[in-house]
């Protein structure tokens, strides 16, 4: 599904811990190839192979790969992808302050599924710490630290295209956007000040990790800013 020139989002559709659940991956054009946003779980490589076909583009494409943070829902599909996959061995990156539980320092705060087991380690190539701008197809894609779900969460703003990915700082359901899961997000009110942060951003449309593509514009954050309580 292209959201806009150049960004493309793979929505997935899973069973997980007995409740249906659709994540929603993205890849962005760059001058050098394709860069994903999250891996999703395992699983998944034939869907993402056939949304990735369908934009005109192959898993090899891919030359980089970054995760939002380390949640196993982001991270776990990454060695599916890679596994016998001929000419796809891509960059990973990530904040420095989520590498140590991606690549098997420390545990992730989250283990998700799997009886409680984490995921296997992936290694991270290159930490960045906020605030760092890619170059696209779509336009600069800014970094933005957007801690609370976990410690060094980023969401990632396109201001040529008023675009925000939101990884999970935001979610959204019918349509509506809405505030981070509680039972998720260990720090709420470092959560809600991120929420604040992307208010200030002139947007018209959200990209939620869990929830899809929302038209909804700064004035929604606020909404969901203030619907997450006082400070």
């Amino acid at each position: 599904m292209q959201v806009t020139d150049g960004v493309h989002v793979l929505p997935l559709e899973y069973d997980f811990d007995d409740r249906a659940m659709t994540i929603h991956p993205t890849v962005v054009e760059t001058d050098r190839g394709l860069l994903l946003v999250d891996a999703g779980l395992p699983g998944a490589r034939d869907r993402v192979e056939a949304h990735l076909d369908d934009a005109g583009f192959d898993l090899a494409d891919v030359d980089l790969v970054l995760f939002t943070h380390q949640d196993s829902d982001h991270v776990d599909g990454f060695h599916d992808l890679v596994a016998d996959a001929e000419g796809f061995d891509p960059l990973v990156v990530a904040h420095a302050a989520e590498a140590p539980a991606i690549d098997g320092r420390e545990e992730p705060i989250s283990k998700g599924g799997g009886g409680g087991e984490r995921y296997e380690p992936v290694p991270v190539d290159l930490e960045l710490v906020g605030d760092e701008s890619v170059r696209t197809r779509a336009g600069p894609m800014r970094v933005v630290n957007t801690p609370g779900h976990t410690p060094g969460h980023v969401s990632l703003f396109f201001p040529d295209r008023d675009l925000l990915l939101a990884g999970d700082a935001l979610t959204a359901e019918d349509g509506r956007l809405d505030a981070p899961v509680p039972h998720f997000t260990p720090d709420w009110e470092e959560a809600r000040t991120s929420v604040r942060k992307l208010a200030n951003f002139e947007i018209d449309r959200i990209v939620c990790y869990h929830g899809g593509v929302v038209d909804a514009d700064a004035a929604e954050v606020r909404r969901v800013h203030e619907e997450m309580g006082a400070e």
